[in-house]
């Protein structure tokens, strides 16, 4: 078994874009970025839910606690915790609420991970946001981070949008529709050039990639 790294392509993208001056520079300054690729499915879309508004380590910590309660951690199971339970893993009531209704949605077979992951970009993308709760960020991170799509560009990302104003020396962090309207000239590479610019934001504050609980992880077989 081997691992995986997000997106699909990155070394096809990495060599696509290595001869512009501002990668060129983060490869030497920060090495190859390697974001681990995450399981297409419910444990996955819902530790993206808990990571809004908090850091992606207490997301973790709280998908941890849920995992030890709820075995295994698919939507039905879920569906049977009560709040008690959720608050003690660290639920907020909006994230019960949101977290429920995802559940619900994929029991009832109205929302289908093997469908998102056949769905073209457009497709996949208004299927998680018509998600109660998956806005574009959410959609941005599940489509680079599980799906492994090649050209998304999460133009709502705070570490993003702080990496970008360091190394290209802009005065302040950008805006999101800035940074948005700036992504078009790394199609059709955006999901890398993205994770090349988290690298160096992660590198220049003494940090790794964050790590999430095994499970959540592709691997190869």
């Amino acid at each position: 078994m081997g691992l995986i790294y997000a997106p699909q392509g990155l070394e096809e993208g990495i060599a696509a874009l290595a001869g512009e001056a501002v990668f060129g520079a983060i490869l030497k300054r920060a090495g190859e970025p390697r974001f681990r690729r995450r399981r297409n499915g419910f444990p996955t879309l819902l530790h993206i839910i808990l990571e809004q508004q908090v850091s992606i380590d207490a997301a973790a910590a709280m998908h941890r606690r849920l995992g030890s309660l709820c075995r295994p951690l698919e939507p039905e199971p879920f569906l049977a915790l009560d709040d008690a339970t959720l608050r003690a893993c660290g639920f907020s009531r909006q994230k019960m609420d949101y977290a429920r209704r995802l559940a619900r949605a994929v029991a009832d077979g109205e929302f289908d991970f093997a469908r998102l992951a056949a769905a073209d970009d457009e497709a996949a993308t208004a299927a998680l946001v018509g998600l109660k709760g998956i806005g574009r960020w959410s959609a941005d991170v599940y489509m680079l981070f599980a799906l492994g799509r090649a050209d998304i560009w999460p133009a709502g990302d705070l570490g993003l949008q702080l990496g970008i104003a360091e190394c290209l020396g802009l005065p302040e962090r950008p805006a999101e529709a800035a940074v948005r309207e700036m992504g078009a000239q790394w199609q059709p590479w955006r999901s890398v050039a993205a994770c090349l610019f988290w690298q160096s934001y992660l590198v220049a504050r003494g940090r790794t990639a964050p790590t999430l609980p095994p499970d959540l992880y592709a691997i190869e077989d």
